[in-house]
């Protein structure tokens, strides 16, 4: 063994997991960008090229989960590595068990955190802002949503390394879902403000056409919502031929 994870390998391995799902493919997902990110420690961790090579190819068997809590998973498989590398700890299959339990774990709770919550949550603020025909509502969107996104995924590796594979029933998880219940109540106050200011812009209610056009969009958007998982596109085409008919109706 070479030494210790440093912190400068946990920075390296934080870089690279904005290129995580650069190599994404059907048969291994995220396995690829995984092996890449977490490839500082490994050289760290083993001098032997030999060696190195095989725990390596070990890292690009399938892994996937939410990509910006993979940072957090990324951080336990490097301080798992660290141990293996001194003699003792869990062995390739051990391993692999805990990450796959991690990426389960981590997927559940970065997609309502990310995708359900804070995605929406940005939009409404950025919409709410842009109403009123400001370049704001843009920085603001944008904004919202990184700094929590890159907040977690520069620091995750560190949270992971230093709370191992018991990292999502501690602290941590516990202020995910602090984070998300919170942005949760934030998001419905905004949904709310955002109609009112659609119905009554300025003070002065919009025609009934428009109101009721409104009304149907929302409640077809609250019907479509009860799905499972509403792909990206169909929520694109839906927000788009919403938006048209309330500027045409305008």
């Amino acid at each position: 063994m070479s030494g210790r994870v440093t912190r400068g390998d946990l920075r390296r391995m934080a870089a690279r997991t904005f290129l995580l799902q650069a190599t994404f493919n059907y048969e291994r997902q995220q396995g690829l960008g995984w092996a890449w990110a977490l490839q500082p420690a490994l050289e760290r961790l083993y001098p032997d090229p030999a060696e190195r090579r095989e725990r390596l190819a070990e890292h690009t068997s399938y892994f996937n989960t939410q990509p910006t809590l993979a940072s957090l998973a990324l951080g336990v498989a490097a301080g798992l590595e660290e141990r293996r590398a001194a003699g003792e700890g869990l062995d390739a299959v051990g391993t692999s068990r805990v990450k796959s339990v991690l990426g389960s774990a981590l997927a559940a709770l970065g997609d309502r955190l990310f995708w359900f919550t804070l995605r929406p949550f940005a939009a409404c603020l950025g919409a709410l802002l842009a109403l009123s025909g400001s370049w704001v509502g843009a920085l603001a969107l944008w904004l919202c949503y990184n700094v929590v996104h890159l907040r977690v995924r520069c620091s995750g590796v560190g949270w992971g390394y230093r709370a191992g594979p018991e990292v999502m029933s501690g602290a941590v998880r516990r202020r995910f879902e602090r984070l998300t219940a919170v942005l949760g109540v934030l998001g419905a106050a905004l949904v709310g403000v955002t109609i009112a200011f659609l119905l009554a812009p300025g003070g002065s209610p919009q025609p009934l056409v428009f109101q009721v056009a409104l009304a149907a969009g929302l409640g077809l958007g609250l019907v479509a919502a009860q799905r499972p998982r509403p792909s990206p596109t169909e929520w694109a085409l839906g927000v788009g031929a919403l938006c048209l008919a309330a500027t045409w109706l305008r």
